[in-house]
């Protein structure tokens, strides 16, 4: 009992040494947000010598001409539409391959999953003479479009693999009770499918939100920059960097994220771990 005891005992601590060591950057980086260059540069302390939100106040002025107002709603405007469109299609897709046999359907799927292969250095190239033909470079349309049309083949996946663990009998009843195939998905099935379609989402807005090298790809116009590109806007434009602006802008930026997790964390980890079930 006492060597049992012992045990739980040594694996709290080794919990909690992990979680202080994983939460340290976060910590440094907001205590970071209060401090001058020199205090970060010549100090070991993790506590400012005074808390100030001046780094605050001159962080969301922007670059000048445009606050963090406008990249915020850039963000937004960008993000918003990209995962509302990417759990519908990504749903409509999954219970065309999850409810339905149709010709060549393993081959599609077979392709469908050898797409996650391809890293994005790789398509990246093409998909810029694409859609600089189509003239969609400076808009959020590369962004869009791909969600409109299903191309995330993960969350495509995940949601098969989610459905195929609901009974085939609820479909059957909807059916004999007059419902068609459409209204059988978004009455009978999507109920069930909120902790996948909300996972999806949550990892699609963490995604596109955090997304740099794609937005530099695509957007020229800094009146039309996300926070990512705003964030190294602060880096190029000053000779002298204020360490501690750059470090109070990442604090505001990342709460978001931080808030939307925890706010959704359930529905994150019932569709990760659902995803995996197999019916």
């Amino acid at each position: 009992m006492k060597r049992k005891t012992i045990s739980k005992g040594l694996t709290y601590l080794f919990i909690v040494l992990l979680g202080i060591a994983l939460l340290f950057p976060i910590l440094y980086m907001v205590m970071a947000s209060f401090k001058t260059n020199n205090e970060i540069f010549g100090s070991t302390a993790i506590l400012p010598e005074r808390f100030t939100f001046e780094y605050y106040v001159k962080g969301w002025a922007g670059n000048g001409q445009f606050t963090y107002w406008t990249f915020f709603a850039n963000t937004f405007t960008l993000v918003i539409p990209v995962v509302l469109l990417t759990v519908v299609s990504c749903t409509i897709v999954a219970y065309g391959f999850a409810r339905f046999n149709f010709k060549s359907k393993n081959v599609l799927f077979t392709i469908l999953l050898a797409t996650l292969m391809l890293p994005n250095t790789v398509i990246i190239i093409p998909r810029y003479m694409l859609f600089n033909k189509f003239g969609w470079i400076d808009t959020y349309l590369p962004f869009y479009v791909p969600a409109l049309l299903g191309c995330y083949p993960f969350f495509i996946y995940q949601m098969v693999q989610f459905m195929r663990s609901i009974p085939m009998d609820l479909d059957e009843a909807a059916y004999i009770d007059g419902c068609g195939t459409f209204r059988t998905l978004i009455t009978i099935l999507m109920p069930l499918l909120k902790p996948a379609m909300f996972s999806a989402g949550l990892l699609q807005f963490t995604w596109t939100y955090n997304n740099y090298f794609d937005t530099l790809i695509y957007i020229n116009s800094a009146s039309k920059y996300p926070v990512s590109l705003a964030m190294r806007m602060t880096l190029d434009a000053e000779s002298v960097v204020e360490w501690g602006k750059v470090m109070a802008m990442a604090c505001v930026v990342v709460l978001p994220l931080v808030i939307l997790f925890f706010s959704a964390q359930k529905y994150f980890v019932e569709g990760i771990t659902a995803g995996g079930v197999k019916g």
